[in-house]
């Protein structure tokens, strides 16, 4: 694949937008069902533009609205905001304070940066096989801990009770990790709700594993993307997190949180006994990648400097005999079975010797693999985080999902570049075919799977008129900022209401990704279909005599 050209972006953008973009599920996701009147009017859109111009406070009135004005505007980025209490283009217009942000979805973002005093292949924005494993490593921790059950087991519902942290017992007699401490929920509590929604009870900001429930966050829907060049994000989406306030999202990151302190920090994780199930099950994700990556990748105790780094973090009783035995070992891994083994001896009950318990072995495999979250990024509700299907504009590859079945397979590097899925990746044949084509949107018809039930007529007159510069700086939007009439989005040409044609993203080397995205959405409307069923059911056999209904059957089944 050629080196990208950040130069060729004005030339690439319009065609990716009209052509690659998936607009179809991209709409369906924001919109949420309509779950609540309104919900898409109120998200904030902010776009980078050329030259660096950064415009928030981006509105639209539908999906086709936001569809138009991306075919318009060609953003070399898009970020995905909160909900607000105001549409984000008023916000000129309303009270001081009265334009808060409602609900976004939770989310997670790791960069490769964050590790660079514990890698040593790479540095700063740099990445490379070897260190992206740290990122594989990542999202199965964050994602086992979210869904409380391991990868691809979300959607499983539960038949036994779930438990729940007691706000009045964070820590009970059995210690951080016992059970004491923590009740049962009830039987019939939704899991979707187990930190979410309110009145739930909640960890506090300070909370640690010590005091979350045994089973984690007990999430169900997340989508998991690559941003495109040093890291990944993720996108909890359920009903009841979306509405969590800072303070709960704080205390989420918090308990996801192990490696704690700054640069000048020697020891950053510290495990003591009991061990909550939470550290040991992370323990037990990294330790299937340690040795490839952290003793043959990154030779951590390959050279007396580097071991020196690694023996600061073990207690000095143990330190000194051990660092006196590595040089007799032939390379990293025997050294480190040297060191597990020492460790060990200290856990093995009624062994010789045994005193305090000793974790140094857990607590250097944590510090050199455990994720690194920001929590800023997490916490606020009206924190800006980049857009699925965004273009990086440095690297010129697509931001696109990861499908958590297959994540060990991923490759950074073989995500496809806009120039190669509008060149050589859009036939599979060698050429440029879509760049040759008349630049106009090609739907998807009614039929195929993406197609999006908020298609309507293209707009007509007034509507095609160039907008006036609204107070957030951008053309497009009227001063009155409604994203209808006259000052509505504006698209640069009628488009067709649809085609037979499958989307051309399907004939390109993104649709295994978009698939991944669509499947994402398409969860998310069963789950929403089955509750909203499920509500129905129960309203209605309120209202039914004591017996039943007279036909045995509900009538509009």
């Amino acid at each position: 694949m050629a080196p990208f050209e950040p130069a060729a972006l004005p030339e690439l953008l319009p065609v990716f937008y009209r052509r690659l973009f998936p607009h179809g599920p991209y709409g369906r996701w924001l919109g949420y069902g309509g779950v609540v009147k309104n919900y898409f009017q109120l998200r904030e859109f902010s776009f980078t533009l050329r030259d660096d111009i950064y415009v928030r406070f981006q509105s639209f009135g539908s999906p086709q609205e936001l569809e138009r004005e991306l075919q318009r505007i060609n953003p070399y980025k898009i970020d995905i905001g909160a909900v607000y209490s105001h549409r984000p283009n008023q916000h000129n217009t309303v009270h001081l304070g009265a334009f808060q942000p409602q609900e976004k979805e939770l989310v997670f973002d790791i960069d490769m940066t964050d590790y660079d005093d514990v890698r040593t292949c790479c540095s700063s924005a740099e990445i490379c096989s070897k260190c992206w494993t740290l990122m594989t490593i990542a999202v199965r921790v964050i994602d086992r801990a979210l869904v409380g059950e391991g990868l691809g087991d979300a959607a499983r519902p539960r038949s036994a009770p779930q438990q729940r942290p007691d706000p009045h017992h964070h820590r009970g007699k059995g210690g951080a990790g016992g059970e004491r401490g923590m009740r049962r929920r009830p039987a019939g509590s939704r899991r979707g709700a187990r930190l979410g929604g309110t009145p739930q009870p909640v960890p506090t900001p300070s909370c640690s594993p010590a005091v979350a429930p045994a089973e984690d966050l007990g999430v169900r829907h997340r989508l998991w993307v690559y941003s495109g060049r040093r890291g990944v994000h993720c996108w909890v989406c359920d009903d009841a997190v979306r509405k969590w306030s800072p303070a709960l999202r704080a205390a989420a990151v918090e308990y996801l949180t192990l490696v704690k302190g700054g640069a000048e920090t020697v020891k950053k994780v510290n495990i003591s006994e009991p061990v909550h199930p939470f550290i040991r099950r992370s323990v037990s994700v990294v330790e299937k990648y340690f040795e490839a990556y952290a003793l043959v990748g990154q030779d951590i105790l390959g050279t007396p400097e580097s071991w020196d780094k690694v023996l600061a973090l073990v207690p000095e009783d143990i330190r000194e005999p051990l660092r006196g035995e590595f040089p007799k070992k032939r390379d990293s891994v025997q050294r480190w079975e040297l060191l597990k083994g020492r460790m060990e001896r200290t856990r093995r009950p009624g062994g010789p010797g045994r005193g305090t318990a000793c974790y140094a072995d857990w607590e250097i495999m944590l510090q050199y693999c455990f994720p690194r979250l920001d929590i800023n990024v997490s916490k606020g509700v009206g924190h800006l985080l980049k857009s699925p299907f965004s273009v990086h504009p440095k690297t010129g590859r697509v931001s696109v999902p990861l499908d958590l079945q297959r994540l060990d397979q991923f490759d950074p590097f073989a995500v496809p570049t806009i120039r190669y899925v509008i060149g050589a990746g859009g036939t599979g044949r060698g050429g440029s075919r879509l760049c040759r084509q008349p630049p106009h949107r090609v739907l998807p018809s009614p039929a195929a799977p993406c197609a999006t039930s908020w298609m309507r007529p293209a707009t007509t007159g007034s509507r095609r008129r160039a907008g006036r510069r609204s107070r957030s700086g951008v053309h497009g939007v009227s001063e009155d900022g409604d994203g209808t009439g006259t000052g509505g989005v504006v698209p640069a040409a009628p488009l067709p209401l649809s085609s037979p044609t499958p989307p051309d993203y399907k004939k390109t080397s993104l649709a295994p990704y978009v698939r991944v995205f669509e499947q994402f959405v398409e969860e998310m409307e069963r789950a929403r279909r089955g509750e909203l069923l499920r509500r129905s059911g129960e309203s209605w056999a309120g209202t039914q005599p004591a017996g039943g209904p007279r036909s045995g059957r509900i009538p509009w089944l």
